[in-house]
């Protein structure tokens, strides 16, 4: 497995195919399952953002993640990521590297923390993954999430200093 800096004419179409079918489900991410192939660039190739992408060995594309400042200015200081893995291939440890990797990236960044700011509750996949690299649920937002077969449920904030 490899994972590397996104580029974005190389990348873009199989970034896509993750990005659609990850928030088809409309259970995990607040992107609109109709969301548009040409809101791609504003969500997950903007400038203020890194943009990585995980080969298998077969140099296909099966994850990806973003981290970007959490806060303009004067909390720019803390990084904000966001990770997506084909779900062709879950259960694989892609997560697990993707994160690895987010966290050396931003710790060289000079980031001091990162921060998810809407973590769904239910996603307990996604959950465990944060605890186990140190992230610590410090709020929750009651109801912050229309799920589409649960309805309403909480979503967290979580944290990770990397001081």
């Amino acid at each position: 497995m490899k994972i590397r800096k996104a580029d974005f004419n190389r990348d873009f179409d199989a970034v896509w195919e993750i990005f659609s079918m990850v928030i088809s489900s409309g259970d995990t991410y607040v992107f609109d399952p109709q969301t548009p192939k040409e809101s791609l660039p504003k969500h997950w190739f903007a400038d203020y953002m890194s943009t990585f992408v995980a080969e298998n060995e077969n140099g296909e594309v099966v994850g990806t993640y973003v981290i970007k400042p959490n806060q303009i200015d004067l909390g720019n200081h803390i990084a904000n990521g966001s990770y997506m893995v084909s779900p062709d291939h879950h259960g694989k440890g892609i997560g697990k590297l993707l994160c690895e990797h987010s966290i050396e990236f931003a710790k060289s960044e000079g980031f001091l923390g990162i921060q998810f700011n809407i973590v769904v509750s239910t996603n307990l996949p996604a959950v465990a993954l944060w605890k186990k690299f140190g992230f610590k649920i410090i709020g929750t937002t009651p109801n912050g999430f229309r799920h589409q077969t649960l309805g309403l449920v909480d979503t967290y904030i979580m944290f990770k200093s990397l001081v």
